[in-house]
Parts: C-alpha cells; sequence; structure tokens
C-alpha cells in the first residue's frame, strides 16, 4: 500500500485548477442574456454599414465629419468614399472649365483622404459637378450604393429657420441610405 503525501503547494495547485475549471465551465454553459429583436436589428444594421459616403467642403466641420464617418466603419473596415461638389451656376454649361475651383476640389479630396488613411481604411474621392450639391450628393450615394452618409454642418446657427442649410435638409428628405448628421458644439 502507497502512502499519500499532501503538501501545500499540491493542494493549492488543485484547488486553483478546480477553480479555474468551474469557472471556465460555468462560461461555456451560460446562456446569453436576452435583448430586444429591435436591439438585434439594430446591431446587425450598424454591422452592416461597408460603404460610407461623406460629402466634403474643406470646412473644419467637414473635416469632422470624415473623422466621425471613420470611428464608425472602423469596426467593420468600411470603405469611405469623399466626395465634393462643384456647384456650376446654370448660367454656364456643366462642363465649363473652373481651373481654380477644380484645383481646390481636388485639395479637399486629398486632405479629406488624408484623414482616412490615417485611420487605415480604404478611401475613394470624387469631384463631381452639379447645379445643387445636395442633388448631386444624392446621385453620388446611389451611384456609389452607399450604406450611410455622415455629414459634418455648421456649428455657428444664426436663426431658428436655418438649423439645416439647404443642401442638409434635401439630403436627409431624399437620401436613399441612412444619414447622419454631426455638428460639433459652438466651443469647438
Amino acid at each position: 500500500m502507497s502512502e499519500f503525501h499532501i503538501t501545500f503547494m499540491g493542494a493549492l495547485l488543485a484547488a486553483l485548477f478546480s477553480v479555474s475549471m468551474s469557472v471556465l465551465l460555468r462560461w461555456m454553459f451560460r446562456v446569453p442574456r436576452v435583448i430586444p429583436l429591435a436591439a438585434a436589428k439594430a446591431r446587425r444594421a450598424v454591422g452592416a454599414i461597408k460603404k460610407i459616403l461623406v460629402p466634403t467642403s474643406g470646412a473644419l466641420y467637414s473635416e469632422r465629419g470624415i473623422e466621425l464617418a471613420c470611428r464608425l466603419g472602423e469596426e467593420q473596415k468600411a470603405e469611405i468614399y469623399l466626395v465634393n461638389v462643384l456647384e456650376v451656376p446654370r448660367t454656364l454649361p456643366l462642363e465649363a472649365p473652373m481651373p481654380e475651383a477644380e484645383a481646390k476640389a481636388q485639395d479637399i479630396i486629398k486632405r479629406g483622404e488624408s484623414i482616412v488613411s490615417l485611420r487605415g481604411l480604404p478611401a475613394k474621392g470624387e469631384v463631381r459637378r452639379g447645379r445643387v450639391a445636395g442633388e448631386e450628393i444624392i446621385r453620388a450615394a446611389r451611384d456609389w450604393e452607399a450604406d450611410l452618409i455622415v455629414m459634418g454642418i455648421r456649428s455657428q446657427i444664426r436663426m431658428a429657420q436655418e438649423i439645416l442649410g439647404r443642401n442638409s435638409d434635401l439630403i436627409l428628405r431624399r437620401a436613399p441610405c441612412e444619414v447622419i448628421l454631426d455638428k460639433p458644439s459652438s466651443e469647438a
């Protein structure tokens, strides 16, 4: 008959092993908490965002919209599509040369792409021409099949009727996808 010798270290290791195994088994057989169906759908909807359209004008609030789009799309590695619209006056043909405005628009797109690249997300930028920027942004969202539009808007509001600009209002009403407006605080 062999004799068992119990040491303090052996007892401690056995207790530690028993506790860790019981914790592991409790975790494995834990029933997940029930969440409402609406919450489950919302989580799935946010996870489905793969293409985010960000209209950019080069203003600070617009670039903050780019940053917000990057944070929203970071987890699912969404593509960020940047668009700058050159509003061509109705007195000119849409193809009329506007070299200064075109150069400025390209610089705005490049700046936006650099913000997106800092987050490690893929970015595509495009300068579009149109009579009304809001209509062209809606067209871009349809062409690109965007899942979400993120727009930065001015923080300074002059009158109660001007909470949204003409383009923001148009996009909210007619966009083919979800729209998020980002208004920075007045101090920003």
